[in-house]
């Protein structure tokens, strides 16, 4: 554990900008660790020969390590923080590429593909409030910069795919062990950091409880707030299952029906997730200028009409449909994670956890169904499939208002709630 005198803690207005740019950008370099997994489908389809059911089974371990770990790890470091688990994360990330680069069969690669996910079930909620306790009195800004390093990282995989993993075949995997490393080294920084305000944070909460007469009694989760969670972690989770059926299936489609190469195909999954960083960083500031409750409803009602067209269309009206909507669906992914802790407070990396890691990565588990969809009825019925499931976003409008969040914070104390 740092010194106190080692780590000054940024007054509670101030935005630690430098902070949130190196988070930020070891996001990136954590999640374009994750994003050769499915970089990598088109070349194991064809050299190991594996179905699309094969190919979702190991995007669907990945993500539920990696989910069901998140909501755990959260829950256990708003109780414990543990700085130094970052880096630790990334190390077993670096092994898990390293296996991943020699995996002569799918259970070598399902064991690489766990270690990878353990490694973001640890990051992701300790980099999340690595951004919370960086953001002064800007969080939806904050949380922007740091959830757009991990959405552009994802955009990496169609460039990943055409510059190593298409010449250099499987083995190309190996370039990211040398990521994972630097991405390391840059967490043991922010590390040093966060201990640092752990250990302020610690001792200011110390004197506050024996300072107070008496001591807070928590209240139980208010039914609005329990039914508004479920609510969020079901409507980020069907964003995800749409998110997810484009990345990894897409390509397979752009091959299919356009004629188009590995390559070539990579050009729309490169522009689907480069667009929807570019709608992660939008969304944090239109959120705190319009809403957060808005920018969640906005991003899967607006595209619909794009979603529903997009498997109809050429390739040119495609790309540029694609990249609408790509902004457009993401625009709300840091907003979700934001509204989430504000929905209880205190509880940062349980929501995280819920967030990012539950809601967001069990959406990656259709992937399974979806792949199983594919092999069954084919690629062009499933895609006209996940075409209306934006649709499922009018559930959005049974979410509280920001305004009705902020009364309820103000009724509790805003101390935090207990489950019932």
């Amino acid at each position: 554990m740092v010194k106190q005198s080692a780590v000054k803690l940024q007054p509670q207005n101030r935005t630690m900008y430098s902070i949130l740019f190196i988070i930020g950008l070891t996001h990136l370099l954590n999640d374009s660790l994750q994003a050769v997994i499915p970089a990598m489908f088109p070349i194991l389809e064809r050299s190991l020969g594996l179905t699309f059911t094969q190919l979702g089974f190991i995007t669907f371990t990945l993500n539920m390590v990696a989910s069901v770990m998140q909501p755990v790890v959260g829950m256990y470091t708003d109780k414990r923080p543990m700085p130094y688990a970052l880096p630790i994360g990334l190390l077993s990330s670096m092994f898990g590429m390293l296996g991943l680069a020699f995996a002569p069969n799918l259970p070598t690669i399902l064991i690489s593909v766990v270690l990878i996910g353990l490694g973001s079930a640890v990051f992701h909620p300790e980099g999340s409030r690595v951004a919370y306790l960086a953001a002064g009195n800007k969080r939806g800004l904050a949380q922007s910069i740091y959830q757009v390093g991990g959405n552009s990282g994802q955009a990496l995989a169609p460039i990943i795919t055409a510059l190593v993993l298409v010449p250099m075949g499987q083995f190309g995997a190996i370039w990211f062990v040398l990521v994972a490393f630097i991405a390391s080294m840059f967490l043991v920084y922010i590390a040093r950091w966060y201990a640092g305000q752990v250990e302020v944070i610690k001792k200011v909460t110390e004197k506050e409880k024996k300072s107070a007469a008496e001591p807070k009694q928590k209240q139980k989760l208010p039914k609005v707030i329990r039914n508004a969670v479920l609510l969020l972690v079901f409507v980020v989770f069907i964003r995800s299952l749409y998110h997810s059926a484009i990345s990894n299936y897409y390509a397979f489609y752009a091959i299919q029906n356009y004629g188009v190469s590995i390559a070539e195909s990579q050009t729309f999954i490169f522009v689907f997730l480069l667009t929807g960083a570019i709608g992660t960083f939008v969304g944090g500031p239109l959120a705190d200028r319009f809403g957060k409750k808005i920018v969640i409803m906005g991003s899967l009602l607006v595209p619909v009409p794009l979603t529903i067209l997009l498997p109809y269309v050429g390739p040119l009206v495609a790309l540029i449909l694609i990249g609408v909507i790509g902004t457009l669906i993401l625009s709300s992914f840091s907003v979700a994670v934001v509204y989430g802790q504000e929905m209880i407070p205190g509880k940062v990396g349980t929501m995280s956890g819920l967030i990012v890691g539950l809601a967001f990565g069990m959406g990656a588990v259709g992937s399974v169904f979806f792949g199983s969809l594919i092999d069954w009825i084919g690629l062009n019925p499933t895609m006209i499939i996940v075409s209306f499931l934006p649709l499922l976003g009018l559930l959005t409008i049974k979410l509280p208002s920001d305004e009705k969040l902020r009364q309820i914070n103000r009724d509790f104390g805003n101390t935090g709630y207990v489950s019932e």
